[in-house]
């Protein structure tokens, strides 16, 4: 289950009330604020709250007053140039507060993204719930040849079996261990009234990283964005991509002209270094050149060609 009862009854409660209000709002993202988006096995992702919309960061950038002074065309157009010049600031006045439930080491990761407002569920205060992530059988994958920390080839057969054994094993394994330290379960109840129990803030080491945990994460859409393109991206894990991808929705919902250009310009866009770039106008003159008389190291032109030519 991705929401508890509790959660569920809250998010239907929420949903039910309409406020009025003179800021800015988005149809589009209030159709599912508060909605849980599902991501892996047990996780989600909820827009809790936002501020702003594109015309906030039009607005920002002509620090005028009022709204709809220009065409949207117009407005487009200046919110393109802003993000194809790196003129960032305007995107800073654009604020949105996710509830996510993520696997610990999913978690790990994100947090070191280090420009968000961060309140994770304690496990110091409270009784984790038994729910842990488990790979997909097409992500169950071989540890990468070329990459440290990438995958290869899929695990088949009775080892890609002995490794969920294993995954389920432990997990299953490790929480057994866990409520009988702590000598209660999730519902309060003593497992043994003789004996006193672990601390919680102690007990909770023993689990492994694959259990879930949730927190409220919130930052403005500069930061995300920044956040987006590195965890969007084809390279990143992807327990952590697919977290990425919702989220990604959730802008495009909310600032659609802003998505638009990051498309553009970040996500499907190429950054060159100046010899890079002397080397693609080299080549578009019509010389033959290779990676020795390039100037670039071997990864470097691999990551050229990989940019200039997709499908080779």
């Amino acid at each position: 289950m991705s929401v508890t009862p509790e959660q569920a009854a809250e998010i239907a409660a929420l949903r039910s009330q309409s406020q009025p209000t003179r800021r800015a709002t988005v149809p589009e993202l209030e159709e599912i604020l508060y909605e849980p988006l599902t991501v892996l096995d047990h996780g989600f992702v909820r827009v809790i709250d936002y501020m702003g919309d594109d015309a906030a960061v039009v607005q920002a950038a002509r620090v005028s007053y009022g709204r709809g002074t220009k065409k949207v065309s117009e407005d487009r157009g200046l919110i393109n140039y802003l993000m194809r010049h790196r003129h960032t600031t305007p995107f800073e006045m654009c604020e949105i507060k996710y509830h996510v439930k993520l696997p610990i080491f999913v978690a790990r990761q994100w947090i070191r993204h280090r420009t968000a407002n961060v309140n994770e569920y304690s496990a110091r205060y409270s009784i984790l719930d038994k729910e842990f992530y488990l790979p997909a059988p097409d992500q169950l994958a071989a540890q990468a040849t070329t990459n440290r920390q990438g995958r290869g080839n899929l695990l088949t057969g009775p080892e890609a079996e002995r490794v969920m054994e294993l995954l389920k094993r432990d997990a299953s394994q490790t929480y057994d261990s866990y409520e009988e330290m702590l000598n209660e379960r999730p519902d309060g109840s003593r497992v043994d009234e003789d004996r006193s129990g672990l601390a919680r803030e102690l007990a909770r080491m023993n689990l492994t990283l694959n259990y879930y945990t949730q927190w409220y994460w919130k930052t403005d859409l500069l930061n995300l964005l920044h956040f987006l393109s590195l965890r969007a991206d084809s390279h990143a894990q992807y327990e952590i991509r697919v977290y990425a991808d919702a989220m990604l929705d959730t802008v495009k919902r909310w600032v659609p002209a802003c998505y638009d250009a990051f498309v553009e310009y970040r996500i499907g866009g190429a950054s060159l270094s100046a010899t890079a770039l002397k080397t693609v106008r080299r080549l578009l003159a019509g010389e033959a050149v290779d990676q020795a008389s390039s100037g670039l190291s071997a990864r470097e032109w691999r990551e050229l060609q990989a940019v200039l030519n997709p499908g080779n």
